[in-house]
């Protein structure tokens, strides 16, 4: 029989699986490392895993394609890359947001219910890429070659970022409680992300060979 999915839906665990794929990718800090995924399929926590190992590597490959000594044709590889990791990204989402809908789809709305501005799963998204510009922030925090100027901002910067995370959690799981109760109800949409499509992109569809 096969094993349903958990719908993990707790901010606090999803920050603490979103700090342990930073973490875990940051224990070779290499954009090609091969990371392994500690949790298993079909659960939610094995997705949000991979959400932020993504994030983390997209991260990364736009840190390396600033420099400006690139190689313009290694740039041009890394671009690529970056824009497939976009998509990637993007699929998580919508899967995740699927997952949500399934879940909470059928729940029975208040007759005053609303739509949120966002989707949980585009909600969870900036959670992920929070808990990496607390990583990073805090690393500069501590960084030993940085000025006193330097180590000082972003000692602030970091301190908006970690009130941000509290900011953001909260609301994130007030929305899906509020989704869970009918007070609130979603629907999903597809980016339709245009310049990826070779059918869409007139770029690529004015060039076919």
């Amino acid at each position: 029989m096969t094993k349903s999915m958990d719908i993990m839906i707790d901010s606090h665990k999803m920050w603490e699986i979103f700090n342990r794929a930073t973490e875990r990718y940051h224990e070779t800090d290499s954009v090609d490392a091969i990371i392994d995924n500690p949790y298993k399929l079909p659960d939610m926590e094995y997705y949000l895993f991979q959400k932020n190992i993504i994030d983390s590597i997209q991260w990364h490959l736009e840190d390396i394609i600033r420099n400006p000594d690139i190689n313009p044709v290694e740039a041009l590889k890394i671009k690529r890359r970056i824009d497939r990791l976009n998509q990637e990204r993007t699929d998580m989402v919508e899967y995740i947001d699927s997952c949500l809908y399934k879940k909470y789809g059928n729940i029975p709305k208040h007759p005053d219910a609303t739509i949120n501005t966002e989707t949980p799963a585009w909600a969870i998204d900036r959670l992920s890429i929070l808990a990496l510009k607390i990583y990073h922030m805090r690393c500069e925090t501590e960084r030993k070659n940085a000025s006193a100027e330097h180590t000082e901002q972003c000692r602030r910067k970091l301190e908006v970022l970690n009130e941000q995370k509290i900011d953001l959690s909260s609301a994130i799981d007030r929305l899906i409680e509020d989704i869970s109760t009918g007070k609130k109800y979603m629907k999903t949409y597809k980016q339709m992300k245009m310049y990826n499509d070779p059918n869409l992109n007139p770029e690529l569809y004015n060039n076919k060979k």
